[in-house]
């Protein structure tokens, strides 16, 4: 049996990262070492512990029984040990360093960018850097520590967390309205000129449900194609036709009087906005932080 005293603890990290990545390669990758301190350190740790914990070949990397069975129990090694210097801290530790945050342009602006100033309220050591697009970002090249993203993921190598939901709404200006018949089902927005974010895959086909459970599937004719949420909003508010634009985006535009919703028993179907971070068995605590800040945040926004 292998003495506890013998075994490089440090290493079950790299161990953990190496079984969750699938590869030395990638493990190497999000551990910032290079891949062959990666092997040595596995070697090592397989010396220590007297087992095969991993089957290499040329074109993939396997865990063993024993591997497996070692890899559960790194975890729990790891959590209590997160948990253990996250208790001796909890009281005294700030946040501290840099946490670099990528959201969409509009989300960012209305939600994100005010979480974030009640997070450095909190923790005032923390600096915060808000990059906000409407592409995709690989979180690790760029070194994201987290990304808000909207609607469907598009991959499963990062971990995700769901924060809320959101539906788009039919919505024009007053006096856009004034020139128009308002419609009384889908198939009349065909006649109505379009507000249409081009960055989406069918940029001019809404997909719409109604409160009751039916469906329907309009093609509208685009009076203007745009590259971002926020210049679709202002083109609607300025009366350049109708648009299919976010509840959170015109929540209040709406309360004001600035945008009219158009059928109001119609929306697309709810969709999920979620909290994606690297694969790594323990968040940081900044990124746990900013997580639980959007929670509280817009679990106290559907209370009102």
């Amino acid at each position: 049996m292998a003495d506890v005293r013998n075994v490089n603890l440090n290493r079950l990290a790299i161990f953990v990262a190496v079984v969750d990545a699938g590869s030395l390669s990638a493990a190497a990758t999000r551990l910032g070492l290079a891949k062959t301190m990666v092997s040595t350190h596995m070697q090592r740790l397989e010396a220590e512990v007297g087992a095969s914990l991993l089957v290499r070949t040329t074109r993939r990397l396997g865990v063993t029984e024993a591997g497996r069975a070692f890899y559960d129990a790194s975890v729990k090694i790891l959590h209590a040990a997160e948990e253990a210097l996250n208790a001796l801290g909890a009281e005294t530790s700030a946040l501290r360093g840099t946490l670099r945050v990528s959201t969409p342009i509009d989300y960012g602006t209305l939600v994100v960018a005010p979480a974030l100033v009640e997070l450095r309220r909190t923790h005032p050591q923390l600096d915060v850097e808000l990059l906000s697009n409407d592409r995709y970002v690989d979180l690790i090249a760029e070194g994201i520590d987290i990304a808000i993203r909207l609607g469907r993921l598009a991959d499963s190598n990062y971990r995700a967390v769901k924060l809320g939901s959101f539906v788009k709404w039919l919505v024009a200006s007053p006096a856009f309205l004034q020139t128009v018949a308002m419609p009384c089902s889908p198939s009349e927005l065909t006649a109505l000129p379009y507000c249409a974010l081009s960055v989406l895959p069918k940029p001019l086909t809404l997909e719409l449900r109604h409160v009751d459970g039916k469906s329907a599937s309009v093609r509208c004719e685009a009076a203007l194609l745009v590259n971002t949420a926020d210049a679709c909003r202002a083109a609607t508010l300025a009366g350049g036709g109708i648009a299919l634009l976010t509840d959170f985006s015109i929540a209040d535009d709406i309360a004001a009087g600035r945008l009219i919703r158009l059928l109001p028993e119609w929306s697309t179907a709810p969709a999920s906005i979620q909290a994606v971070f690297p694969p790594t068995s323990h968040p940081p605590a900044k990124v746990r932080a900013l997580i639980d800040t959007l929670k509280r945040r817009l679990a106290t926004d559907r209370a009102d």
